[in-house]
């Protein structure tokens, strides 16, 4: 049975061209002129090359596929994400270092990272490391829509992109 694009679910929604459109159309629009942000922003817009990097090097096979297929491998291989995750939570701090992350996020990563394998684990697998791979998904979707947004804004909007409403969620802006 051939499916018409508008039915059923669908992981190309977010690249319709009516995102494309309503992310680059924000250069029009009012910008959010709030201090904080404006100094997120342009410490993001600073920041672009070395994130990108560092999105691109947690996007590799090695740090990106690898610790997925560790996880369902059942290896103690997934726990060397837990040095990504840290990595990428410092960039973003870094961003804003005079203001705490949200909560969630920091709640999340602080489940899912300053863990060792034990041979217990193999008997838990899901309680104990599901948290290493949430708390690195977490990390690298926040950095993902930084470097998105750096590339793709010309000022902070204040019609928001769901990314970059995350984004400003995670400096507890939003």
């Amino acid at each position: 049975m051939k499916r018409s694009p508008s039915t059923g679910p669908s992981c190309s929604r977010g690249k319709s061209a009516g995102n494309r459109v309503a992310v680059s159309g924000l250069s029009g629009q009012e910008s959010d002129d709030r201090p904080e942000v404006l100094l997120l922003f342009s410490n993001l817009k600073s920041s672009l090359p070395a994130l990108s990097k560092l999105l691109d090097n947690c996007s590799s096979h090695w740090d990106y596929e690898d610790p997925v297929y560790r996880f369902y491998h059942q290896s103690y291989k997934v726990y060397f994400v837990q040095e990504a995750t840290l990595r990428i939570v410092a960039a973003l701090q870094a961003l804003a270092p005079d203001r705490k992350l949200n909560s969630w996020f920091l709640q999340i990563v602080k489940d899912g990272t300053g863990k060792e394998f034990g041979p217990d684990h193999n008997q838990k697998w899901l309680e104990v490391v599901r948290p290493i791979v949430e708390a690195f998904f977490h990390a690298r979707f926040m950095l993902e829509m930084a470097v998105r947004y750096g590339q793709t804004l010309k000022t902070p909007p204040r019609m928001l992109p769901s990314g970059w409403a995350a984004l400003l969620y995670l400096f507890d802006l939003r």
